[in-house]
């Protein structure tokens, strides 16, 4: 008897607790319909130019199901490359084939390299190319090419639950209701316990990045003090978004219970998975994503050695999420004192 009552007690307690249902049966459908449009997208085509190439090996790439773009000069090949619009060029003005990729991802660098060497077999071509690289290196592993985004990952994820658990600490043990009965205005509330988590979440974001290039030796061609400014902002977004849900949590175990509806569908959009291979509608997604724009501006940093104008849209859209996420702090306030 004792048994049953304790089942039914708890079977009434998650009945009551519509958040609880929502994650165990609504979450693993949204995470899987995500995977399934991530992995069953469009197909992805090599994007690859050619300065003064024969048209048989054009239409033999073509039949690689490559995607084949003609330039008039080896210059207007390179900034395409610069812009990410190209995986490679392959020029024969000089006599001697030059292949040069992109080089920031070492899958679609030897998917590109083995479609031209495959054609340039096909057609006959005895000289052997020379290859060069416009970022990296040719031994860049995957770790290489991956790191950047989670440095940006681990940052933003455990400030997410610091941030989340420490506010919500100070709503149920009376700290914050104290606090609110005093005169203190709700933007000096909220800015105070910014100021006090962030000192430690600064540490972090410092700690992570140089662990990371300094200890593992992760490819490092920019600036560490940019590394540093981006992932201040990814930590600072995730201080002001934690805080924010923590408004609206009742327990640690509700703060938990946001991850897989906050967190875990930015990973799908950070760079660790391909935007291109996901259907047009849902790449628009990652426009809402601050993990996106701050795992781009660190692979920016650390393969293609970016400067702050070329990842400054990011560094605009990073402090804004921040500067949103925190007013919304201010008015979710509200509810615990009208000031």
């Amino acid at each position: 008897m004792r048994t049953r009552a304790l089942a039914l007690r708890i079977i009434r307690q998650f009945i009551r607790d519509k958040r609880t249902l929502a994650l165990l049966f609504l979450a693993p459908l949204l995470v899987l319909t995500l995977l399934h449009y991530v992995f069953n997208g469009q197909a992805v085509k090599l994007d690859i130019g050619t300065v003064d190439v024969p048209a048989l090996m054009t239409e033999r790439l073509k039949n690689a199901d490559v995607q084949v773009t003609a330039y008039a000069n080896a210059d207007q090949a390179k900034q395409a490359l610069e812009e990410r619009t190209l995986d490679a060029v392959l020029s024969l003005g000089g006599g001697k084939p030059v292949i040069t990729l992109e080089g920031s991802d070492p899958s679609v660098s030897k998917a590109a390299l083995l479609a031209l060497q495959r054609s340039m077999q096909t057609a006959a071509q005895a000289v052997q190319p020379e290859i060069a690289y416009l970022h990296g290196k040719e031994d860049l592993s995957s770790f290489d090419s991956f790191g950047p985004v989670l440095i940006g990952f681990f940052s933003f994820f455990f400030v997410f639950l610091l941030a989340g658990v420490a506010f919500l600490r100070e709503r149920t043990t009376g700290t914050l209701e104290r606090l609110m009965a005093t005169p203190i205005r709700r933007y000096e509330v909220v800015a105070g316990y910014l100021a006090g988590i962030g000192v430690f979440t600064l540490l972090q974001a410092a700690l992570i990045a140089s662990y990371s290039i300094g200890v593992l030796g992760l490819y490092m061609e920019g600036s560490i003090g940019l590394v540093l400014l981006i992932n201040l902002l990814l930590t600072l977004t995730a201080l002001t978004l934690g805080t924010l849900l923590s408004s609206y949590a009742g327990s640690e175990f509700q703060i938990i219970q946001f991850i897989p509806l906050v967190v875990v569908p930015q990973v799908f959009f950070s760079g660790l998975f391909s935007l291109e291979a996901m259907e047009p509608w849902l790449q628009k997604l990652s426009y809402v994503m601050p993990l996106y724009y701050g795992a781009d501006a660190l692979r920016g940093i650390m393969i293609r050695g970016e400067r702050f104008a070329d990842i400054q849209l990011d560094v605009y859209v990073l402090l804004g999420f921040s500067i949103v996420f925190a007013l919304l702090n201010v008015i979710a306030l509200k509810k615990q004192r009208a000031i």
